[in-house]
């Protein structure tokens, strides 16, 4: 639409004073987002009360005193009324507020989100992350089963320059007694407007920009296209962009990049749109005890001997043929064009902390990898080793997915005697790499402690998994800086020219404490130009 001009228009002119204070919002039940930032553009997002014309207007106050941009928007039933614009030609490092009216005068209220600083800009950014949430009741007419999403409404208040919802923003497939799966597209633009019915979230999307992103709920649990079909993809794919602010395209799917001034840049994976199978399909890495997929295929067999009186399906071999196809070369996380183009971008990046915003964990903790970059482990290997040869520093992992707060260096191999793809570097384990993964979350749905107790039957088994295991360093454990699985969470991120600094805070904004009974950080990467 080209560059906006910037001129001041009292709103009297506009004829906006003449709508009464108490139709501000109405109709607009499910609020306004941004999303997409960059120095320059931005992507708002509202849902119109009614089909038709309506309006959007920008300004650089919250009054909307210096209206700086207008235009006409219109609302469609099959995008569910919601309405979205790219707006261009904004300032960097500014403060923009926005509205949205409908044609016979209720407006909603009044968004804001500030662009990125000039891509040389040396300045200090913020940002929090977290995802996994559902605002599924039990019965209708009851809260929440998970809660009313008390880490957004924390994360909020940290006052960050944006924020990012990573994966699972609906779950299709909710981890509540009893509860349908959304699997049509209107099915699930119920899901999206049950989880902005929670006044939290609508809150966090208006008083900041969010970067959204999917991971597998929004289509159905643990997806892949081979195992689940096409059409849940697309009902997936268009219900999520109807419903955030986001880019996308036929090649990248949500692949993207973002660049926040000179110390910031974040690289979003999309690791749902082309990959392969997983290697549990068909049965091929089932235990023969349970009929169900091997929780831990990978593991050593003395760590399977060991934890065998917590799961007595670990006295079972892992077969030779779930072996193989957990290490095939042939198996992608990201599809061949992907990978390829996020090594350029990355190799090519001038920002000093480069941000990998990652749908699953890439760190390595043996517990059902079938989902995860450990169930792709040879394309996990080519990725790291990739990586060290480019000599990329400053590179983090940021992650949710597990419903855990899990903090560890990222290594090609853990624990000896594992079973570990071709490709992997020789030598006795640990074999590190320069990067950690930061993994936190869930807002709002079942924790992986609870996971663990339930596959296992037993209560406690969560939190025993975490300390003889997760805890322990490498031969005894994975080393874990982090391990906790039983708390609501976000994690708090600030990039300077110095150093990179991840905080763990749980719902009510304080430090998440570890399951040994310590603190979760701060960690702090300091800079190696």
């Amino acid at each position: 639409m080209g560059r906006i001009p910037r001129i001041t228009v009292v709103l009297i002119a506009l004829g906006l004073l003449a709508v009464p204070a108490a139709a501000l919002g109405k109709g607009y039940r499910y609020g306004v987002a941004s999303g997409e930032v960059t120095d320059t553009t931005a992507r708002v997002w509202t849902r119109s009360p009614d089909v038709g014309r309506g309006k959007l207007i920008l300004a650089t106050d919250k009054q909307l005193n210096h209206v700086v941009h207008k235009q006409k928007v219109f609302a469609t039933e099959h995008n569910d009324q919601t309405i979205q614009r790219v707006l261009d030609g904004l300032d960097p490092a500014t403060d923009y507020f926005f509205r949205f009216c409908d044609r016979n005068g209720p407006c909603s209220e009044v968004g804001r989100f500030s662009t990125a600083p000039a891509p040389d800009d040396d300045v200090p950014v913020s940002f929090g992350y977290s995802g996994d949430m559902s605002a599924q009741p039990e019965s209708k007419g009851d809260p929440p089963f998970f809660g009313h999403f008390l880490a957004v409404k924390a994360m909020r208040e940290e006052g960050n320059d944006f924020n990012i919802n990573l994966g699972d923003t609906i779950y299709s497939d909710p981890e509540v007694p009893g509860a349908p799966t959304a699997l049509t597209v209107s099915q699930k633009w119920g899901m999206y407007k049950q989880n902005l019915g929670e006044a939290n979230l609508r809150k966090l999307r208006a008083s900041a920009s969010l970067y959204s992103h999917w991971d597998d709920h929004e289509f159905i649990n643990d997806f892949s296209m081979d195992e689940n079909g096409e059409e849940i993809y697309k009902n997936g794919k268009r219900a999520f962009r109807d419903y955030a602010p986001v880019s996308y395209t036929k090649d990248m799917g949500l692949y993207r990049t973002a660049r926040w001034g000179q110390n910031l840049e974040l690289f979003f994976l999309d690791e749902r749109s082309f990959r392969s199978a997983k290697a549990s399909a068909n049965g091929v890495c089932d235990n023969p005890d349970t009929n169900e997929p091997d929780l831990a295929p990978t593991a050593p067999p003395a760590v399977r001997t060991a934890f065998a009186a917590l799961i007595p399906s670990l006295t079972q071999p892992v077969s030779q043929a779930c072996k193989d196809e957990l290490n095939d070369p042939s198996r992608t996380l990201l599809g061949e064009d992907q990978f390829d183009r996020f090594l350029n971008d990355v190799e090519s990046s001038t920002a000093t902390w480069k941000v990998v915003v990652n749908e699953t964990p890439i760190q390595q903790f043996y517990g059902l990898p079938y989902d995860r970059w450990e169930g792709y482990a040879h394309e996990r290997i080519a990725l790291l080793q990739a990586l060290d040869s480019a000599d990329v520093e400053n590179l983090a992992f940021i992650t949710t997915d597990t419903h855990a707060n899990f903090v560890n260096t990222v290594r090609e191999r853990t624990l000896n005697n594992d079973v570990a793809p071709a490709n992997a570097t020789a030598g006795t384990p640990p074999i590190n790499t320069n990067y950690m993964d930061f993994v936190t979350g869930p807002v709002g749905t079942k924790t992986f402690f609870e996971e663990i107790d339930d596959q296992t039957g037993a209560a406690g088994n969560g939190g025993t998994l975490a300390t003889l295991f997760f805890k322990p360093q490498p031969p005894n454990g994975v080393g874990m800086a982090c391990a906790q699985g039983d708390q609501f969470s976000f994690a708090e991120v600030n990039a300077s020219s110095d150093e990179l600094t991840i905080s763990y805070k749980d719902e009510n904004g304080d430090t998440v404490q570890d399951v040994s009974g310590g603190n979760c950080g701060p960690y702090t990467l300091a800079n190696n130009p």
